[in-house]
C-alpha cells in the first residue's frame, strides 16, 4: 500500500482492470483505497482515481470541518458499498449504477477518535450529531456530482451515496 492517484493523502494500490457481467460495468484503471486524508476506510474500496480524489477532498474540506473536535475528530468511515456491477437501486431494467463503474461510494457511519460515532440511520436530524451529519452531507455537493442521503428516498435512509457523475445542470444533491 502506498500513495496513489497523484495525492499524498490517498493511500491504497492500483489493481488490475475490473470487468463486469452487465454491459456498462467495469473499471479500466481501478485503485483500491484504504485511507483518505488520514481517515481509514472500513474496507478496501475499489474505485477510479476521480472518485478517490473527490472522497479525499470531501473528508478534508467537508467532513472534518463539519465534525470539528467532536469525539476527538474523525477516525474512520464505514463503507457499505463501493464497486458493484449492478443497476441503480438493484432494479431490473434500470441503468447501470455509478457503483458499477467504480465511480461511487456509500458511507453509513463515521467513527470518531474516542470510539463514538455518527450513524446516518440513528443520528440524522437529531441533535449535535445530526447537525454535523447534515453539514457533512451538504459539503459533499461539489466534490461529488451526485449526493444522496436520508431525504432523497427510501433507498438512502441509512447511508450517504456519493458519486462523481456530472450533470448538465450541476451537482444533484438530495
Amino acid at each position: 500500500m502506498g500513495r496513489i492517484c497523484g495525492s499524498r493523502e490517498i493511500i491504497g494500490r492500483p489493481i488490475p482492470p475490473v470487468t463486469g457481467k452487465l454491459r456498462g460495468c467495469g473499471v479500466k484503471d481501478p485503485v483500491q483505497v484504504v485511507q483518505v486524508s488520514g481517515v481509514t476506510l472500513s474496507q478496501g474500496s475499489t474505485m477510479t482515481c476521480e472518485a478517490a480524489q473527490a472522497l479525499n477532498e470531501w473528508v478534508d474540506r467537508g467532513l472534518k470541518p463539519a465534525v470539528g473536535r467532536m469525539g476527538g475528530g474523525v477516525e474512520s468511515l464505514r463503507v457499505v458499498a463501493h464497486y458493484s456491477c449492478r443497476t441503480r437501486n438493484n432494479k431490473t431494467g434500470a441503468r447501470v449504477s455509478e457503483h458499477g463503474k467504480g465511480r461511487a461510494i456509500d458511507i453509513s457511519d463515521i467513527r470518531l477518535t474516542d470510539g463514538t460515532g455518527l450513524s446516518v440511520l440513528k443520528h440524522w436530524g437529531k441533535g449535535k450529531k445530526g447537525t454535523a451529519l447534515k453539514k457533512a452531507h451538504r459539503a459533499a455537493c461539489g466534490p461529488f456530482g451526485t449526493v444522496l442521503g436520508p431525504n432523497a428516498d427510501r433507498y438512502h435512509r441509512d447511508h450517504f451515496h456519493f458519486d462523481v457523475a456530472r450533470h448538465r445542470s450541476g451537482p444533484y444533491c438530495r
